[in-house]
C-alpha cells in the first residue's frame, strides 16, 4: 500500500503536501505532483493536508482513479522521466515533464 496523487492535482499544484512530507517523496512535474511508490513511507501526512483532496492510498481509490496508481509509478520509470529512485525531491528533480496520460488531458479551468 502506498499513497498516490489523483487528477484533482492537475493544474492546481498547491504544494502543501511537499512541505509536510518527512522523506521528500513527492516530486513536481509540469501539471501535477507525483508520489514515489518506493520512497513513500505511508505516513499519511500529505493526505491529511491536501487542500484539493487529491491524495489517497492506492488500495482506496475509486474505479475512475485507478489509472493514477500506474501514473504515479510510471512517472519515475525510464519511459517517462527516468528519475528512478533519486532519494528525495529537490530542485534538480523538478521537471516540466508529466506522465503522457496527464499531459494529454485538457487544461483544468480554475473556478473564480
Amino acid at each position: 500500500m502506498t499513497l498516490i496523487i489523483k487528477g484533482e492535482c492537475i493544474d492546481i499544484k498547491d504544494g502543501t503536501c511537499t512541505k509536510v512530507c518527512p522523506v521528500d517523496c513527492i516530486y513536481e512535474g509540469g501539471r501535477m505532483f507525483y508520489i514515489h511508490p518506493v520512497e513513500c513511507i505511508e505516513c499519511g501526512l500529505c493526505e491529511s493536508i491536501c487542500p484539493v483532496d487529491a491524495i489517497r492510498y492506492d488500495d482506496e481509490v475509486d474505479e475512475k482513479d485507478v489509472v493514477f496508481v500506474a501514473i504515479n509509478r510510471e512517472y519515475f520509470e525510464d519511459s517517462v522521466t527516468g528519475l528512478g529512485a533519486p532519494g528525495g525531491w529537490n530542485d534538480k528533480t523538478t521537471t516540466r515533464i508529466d506522465h503522457p496520460l496527464v499531459a494529454a488531458m485538457p487544461p483544468i479551468k480554475l473556478q473564480d
